[in-house]
C-alpha cells in the first residue's frame, strides 16, 4: 500500500527531500544568526559589537525569539487563506535572505531592521513547511511519523552547520562576516526549493481555505497596514523620536501574549460547544502548555546566559587552539541526533505496556531533568566566582541534561495536544500551544538579564533559582498528572468509540 516509487526517498515522497534541505538550510541561517545575538550585543565596540548590558541584549533576545514563534500564527493563517504553502515557503525564505544581509551590513541601526525582517520571514516560512510535510501523506499513510523524524533531523543537521560555520568565523573573520553567511545558507535553500519544487506535485500549491476576492483585498490591505505600522515604528525607534526600552517591552509583551493565551484558551473551553469530555482532556492539556512554557523560559538560556559563561568563564583552549564560544551550542543538536532514536523506541515501548507514563508525567519528568542541569552550572557558576575558568565538560553536561530533557517534554507535548484537543479546533490548538514557545523564550530572556559579568558571584544564585523554581514547578504538574491522566484516557475512550 505504501511501496516506495521511483525518485522516492528513503522510502517516502520524493517531496520530503525538497521540505527536507530548505528546512535544514533555513535553521542553519536561524541558528547560526541566533547564536550570534548575545554574544554580538553584549561585546565591546573595540571588539566591533554594539557594547549593550547584559539585561538589553537578553530582552532582545528573548523579544526576538519570541516573536518569531509568535507570527507563525498570521503565517500560517496567510498560507491557508491566500498564498498556499508553496508561495509562503519560497516569500518567506527570500525575505530571511534579504533579513541576514542587512544584518551582514555593519551598521547598529540596520542591525535592528534585519531582525525585524528575519522574524517576518521566519513567520511565513517555518510553519507552512512542516505543514507541508504532512501533506504529502495520505490520512491512513503509517509512513507519516517516520517522515517527521527524518525531516526533524535536517532541522538538527542545519542548526549543527550553523552553530560551526557561523561562531567560526564571527571569532576569526568577524560579526558581519558570520551574519552573511546565514544569508549565504538561506539562499542555498533557496535555489535547492526551487530547483525541485517539482517533487511537491500539488502539495501546498492553493491555499487550503481560500478567501473570496473581495475578503483576500481586504486582507492584504489589513497586512500592508501592518506593515506601514511596523516601518513608522521601527524608523521612530531609530530615529529618536521615541525611546524603546528592551526589559520593559518584554515584560509588557510577556504579559500581552500570556493574555492572549489565556483569553484564546478560555474562548473554546466555555464558548466552543464543548461535551464535559473534551472539556476534561483540555483541562489535561493545560498542564501541558504550562510545563512548555516553564521549560522553554530554562532551555533557552542557551542563546543567552549559557552562551556568555560559554564566552567569559570557560576555559576554551586545546592546545594552541580556542574553541569559538558558539560550538558549544551545537552539543544540542549532536546529542538530539544521536538520542532520538534511543527517545522514540522507549515510548513506543512503554506504549504497549501498562506503565505508559500519562502526557503530564512525561512533561514533569522533562521539566525536572532540564533544571538539573542548572545544578550542574551552579557548581560551575562557584567555580567561577573564585576565579577559575571552568572545564568545558560542565556545559557539555547542561547541555547534555536539556536535551534529554527536550526529548521528554517537546515531542510528547507536540502528541499531547494532537490527541487531547478537540478536533475541530485542532488547528487552533496548536497555535494557541505554540504561544507556549514565545511566552518561554521571552521569559527566558528576562531571566537572564539578570546575569551580571561584573558581579559574577550573583550567577549561582541565578542559575540555582532558575533550577529550584523548575523543579517545584515539575513537581506540581507530576502530582497533578494523578489527577489528570484520568482525563487523558478519555481521550483514548473516544478514539475507540470513533474505531468501533
Amino acid at each position: 500500500m505504501n511501496k516506495p516509487n521511483a525518485g522516492d526517498f528513503l522510502g517516502h515522497p520524493a517531496g520530503l527531500t525538497t521540505l527536507f534541505f530548505t528546512e535544514m538550510w533555513e535553521r542553519m541561517s536561524y541558528y547560526g544568526m541566533r547564536m550570534l545575538l548575545v554574544l554580538f550585543m553584549t561585546a565591546t565596540l573595540q571588539e566591533g559589537g554594539m557594547a549593550l548590558t547584559v539585561a538589553s541584549a537578553a530582552a532582545v533576545y528573548g523579544l526576538y525569539t519570541g516573536s518569531v514563534y509568535f507570527m507563525g500564527l498570521p503565517g500560517g493563517w496567510i498560507s491557508d487563506r491566500l498564498l498556499g504553502g508553496q508561495r509562503a515557503v519560497w516569500y518567506g525564505g527570500i525575505i530571511i535572505m534579504i533579513g541576514h544581509i542587512v544584518l551582514a551590513i555593519p551598521n547598529d541601526k540596520t542591525f535592528f531592521i534585519g531582525l525585524i525582517i528575519v522574524i517576518l520571514g521566519t513567520g511565513l516560512l517555518k510553519p507552512n513547511i512542516g505543514a507541508m510535510v504532512g501533506q504529502l501523506y495520505s490520512d491512513n499513510d503509517n509512513r507519516r511519523d517516520a517522515g517527521y523524524a527524518i525531516y526533524y533531523m535536517g532541522i538538527n543537521l542545519g542548526s549543527m552547520f550553523g552553530y560551526f560555520i557561523c561562531a567560526y568565523l564571527s571569532e576569526n573573520f568577524g560579526w558581519h562576516w558570520a551574519f552573511g553567511a546565514a544569508a549565504v545558507g538561506m539562499a542555498i535553500g533557496l535555489i535547492q526549493y526551487r530547483l525541485t519544487a517539482h517533487k511537491l506535485k500539488d502539495v501546498g500549491k492553493t491555499p487550503v481555505a481560500p478567501l473570496t476576492s473581495s475578503a483576500q483585498k481586504k486582507s492584504w490591505t489589513a497586512i500592508s497596514a501592518a506593515l506601514v505600522v511596523i516601518v513608522l515604528v521601527t524608523s521612530s525607534a531609530l530615529t529618536g523620536a521615541i525611546i524603546i526600552e528592551p526589559v520593559a517591552v518584554a515584560q509588557y509583551v510577556a504579559i500581552a501574549f500570556t493574555l492572549i493565551f489565556c483569553i484564546y484558551y478560555a474562548s473554546i473551553y466555555f464558548l466552543g460547544n464543548l461535551t464535559s469530555d473534551e472539556k476534561k482532556r483540555l483541562g489535561a492539556l493545560l498542564l501541558v502548555c504550562f510545563a512548555s512554557a516553564c521549560f522553554w523560559s530554562g532551555f533557552e538560556q542557551a542563546g543567552s546566559s549559557l552562551n556568555l559563561f560559554a564566552r567569559d568563564y570557560t576555559d576554551r583552549m586545546i592546545g594552541t587552539f580556542e574553541i569559538p564560544t558558539g560550538w558549544f551550542q551545537s552539543t544540542n543538536s549532536i546529542f538530539i541526533i544521536l538520542l532520538s532514536p534511543f527517545f522514540a523506541a522507549l515510548w513506543i515501548n512503554l506504549g504497549k505496556s501498562v506503565y505508559n507514563p500519562s502526557y503530564g508525567i512525561k512533561c514533569a519528568l522533562g521539566l525536572i531533568i532540564m533544571a538539573s542541569g542548572f545544578i550542574v552550572m551552579f557548581f560551575a557558576a562557584q567555580y567561577a566566582a573564585s576565579g577559575l575558568k571552568v572545564a568545558p565538560y560542565w556545559l557539555i553536561t547542561t547541555y547534555f541534561l536539556h536535551t534529554v530533557g527536550e526529548l521528554c517534554l517537546s515531542p510528547v507535548a507536540l502528541s499531547a495536544v494532537s490527541k487531547l484537543s478537540p478536533k475541530r479546533f485542532a488547528g487552533q490548538m496548536m497555535g494557541i500551544f505554540v504561544l507556549t514557545y514565545s511566552i518561554g523564550n521571552i521569559i527566558s530572556g528576562l531571566l537572564a538579564g539578570n546575569f551580571d559579568p561584573d558581579n559574577v558571584d550573583q550567577i549561582p544564585s541565578l542559575y540555582i533559582q532558575i533550577s529550584l523554581f523548575s523543579i517545584g514547578i515539575g513537581i506540581v504538574i507530576f502530582l497533578l498528572s494523578f489527577k489528570t491522566r484520568i482525563w487523558e484516557k478519555l481521550a483514548d475512550k473516544a478514539n475507540d468509540t470513533k474505531n468501533a
